[in-house]
């Protein structure tokens, strides 16, 4: 059996702890007013802050911003630019962006702990659907690896709950992330009122609640009838999670599909992309792998999990090297198709990237592609764990800058900083995710002894 050692303990609520203060200070600092918005767009112009990151003057970014992500926003400049009357129109203009303005900058903070919120909660996700395969496929090399699987996915229920709660409150209207849930937006603005069937609060939270409960389910019952199958005699446990993991995979690639259009491309309710339930899948499921290998690796390091060898942490870095280069597809072929079309309700979702997000779009690019190329495409060097650590490191956080750029631009434009919130969320949602799921390690013993192709798991090697 598995001991949460203290000093783990220890540091996983110092992270949660840090990262709580971090998240408050970030809501505290938060303006509560357009006036309060105001005064600090001004003193970050005085302060030099004012230039946006792509050289190009805040308020101008505002306003593309405001335009790209508000509707109502756009039909309001439209009725301005055909009035007679220049000062009106100057006056209202003036009050709908520092409205805006104001709405991003009391999300920043919101953004951040949606952002982590959401980034630790898809690894858990990512992770049950490779343990889902495995169990589907009847793999013979990954049983021993089962119980850190299950372990990981202890974090599912807790941390959707979370991201759940986070949506309800945007529905309460404490925050501004989705512009689709301010009646005043709807109202004024025609392509998001077409889309209300779907788009509407009681089927966006019920579909959330029942995603969540069809996950957690399979969960439960393939966790029960996996350390059902240590005390069995025959194999009926294991025949068991086969059949509900075949059907798991069914909902899960139709439900993670949804979740992802819902609770992170409706940020953005003017845009979408027909490839963007897989590429939060791709996304979610090298993390998901990165994070198995991570624990695996120190569990190994501490004595524990003594039938993993070489050969199984070379298999985890061959899935981390495969899906960063099929994440790497999925991220080229969403980008070069829309930019090359040019279609202006297309392209203006890379457009503001580009040029309020250049540094974290490209960095993510180099973190989650370019560097996993290089470390890990080397046979040997998947073999090796200080190799899968720091490939595993910058994938982890590379990923981060993913979901980060995927929610940030539509929710706080060009107003964006990685400053105090965004770190303590991050650090929080860490503390807890290792807290949780090195409790759940304890639960039961890391060998699936029961499971029939465990021998085969503890001979493979090549």
């Amino acid at each position: 059996m598995y001991t949460f050692p203290n000093k783990l303990r220890n540091l996983a609520i110092a992270f949660m702890v840090i990262g709580f203060l971090g998240l408050a200070y970030g809501f505290i600092t938060a303006p509560s007013t357009v006036e309060e918005a105001k005064e600090m767009l001004a003193s970050s112009h005085g302060d030099g802050h004012g230039e946006s990151h792509a050289g190009v003057p805040a308020a101008n970014h505002a306003d593309e911003s405001a335009h790209a992500t508000s509707e109502s926003h756009e039909a309001a400049s439209e009725e301005h630019a055909t009035s007679d009357h220049a000062a009106g129109h100057n006056e209202e203009h003036d009050a709908s962006h520092d409205e805006h303005v104001f709405h991003q900058l009391s999300n920043k903070p919101w953004a951040a702990l949606y952002v982590a919120a959401f980034f630790f909660f898809m690894i858990s996700l990512g992770v049950l659907a490779f343990y889902g395969i495995q169990r589907a496929a009847q793999a013979g090399w990954s049983p021993v690896l089962y119980r850190v699987m299950e372990g990981i996915t202890g974090y599912l229920l807790p941390g959707g709950i979370i991201v759940i709660v986070i949506l309800a409150l945007s529905g309460m209207h404490l925050n501004h992330l989705f512009i689709w849930m301010d009646p005043e937006v709807v109202a004024h603005d025609k392509l998001i009122a077409g889309k209300t069937g779907f788009l509407n609060l009681p089927f966006f939270l019920a579909r959330a609640i029942f995603f969540l409960t069809g996950w957690s389910l399979y969960r439960y019952f393939s966790r029960k009838f996996s350390l059902a199958q240590d005390e069995a005699s025959d194999i009926s446990n294991h025949i068991k999670n086969f059949r509900i993991s075949a059907g798991f995979l069914v909902f899960y690639i139709v439900t993670e599909s949804i979740m992802s259009w819902d609770w992170v491309m409706s940020i953005d309710p003017h845009w979408f992309s027909t490839l963007f339930g897989w590429y939060v899948f791709a996304s979610m499921f090298v993390s998901g792998i990165t994070a198995i290998a991570l624990i695996t690796i120190y569990l190994k390091s501490k004595g524990y999990l003594e039938f993993v060898n070489d050969s199984h942490i070379h298999d985890l870095g061959k899935f981390m090297f495969g899906i960063s280069v099929f994440w790497t597809y999925l991220w080229f072929s969403q980008f070069m198709l829309i930019w090359y079309s040019n279609i202006p309700e297309e392209v203006t979702y890379f457009m503001t990237r580009i040029e309020d997000y250049n540094l974290p779009f490209f960095g993510m690019v180099v973190m989650n592609f370019i560097f996993p190329l290089l470390i890990l495409m080397n046979s040997d060097y998947k073999r090796i764990n200080y190799f899968i650590v720091m490939a595993g490191i910058v994938i982890i956080l590379g990923h981060y800058m993913d979901v980060f750029n995927m929610i940030m631009p539509s929710a706080v434009g060009d107003q964006w900083f990685i400053g105090v919130a965004e770190i303590g969320g991050f650090l929080f949602f860490l503390g807890l995710f290792i807290f949780v799921v090195f409790k759940e390690l304890t639960k039961a013993p890391l060998l699936a002894k029961g499971d029939p192709y465990m021998g085969e798991s503890e001979r493979f090697h090549y």
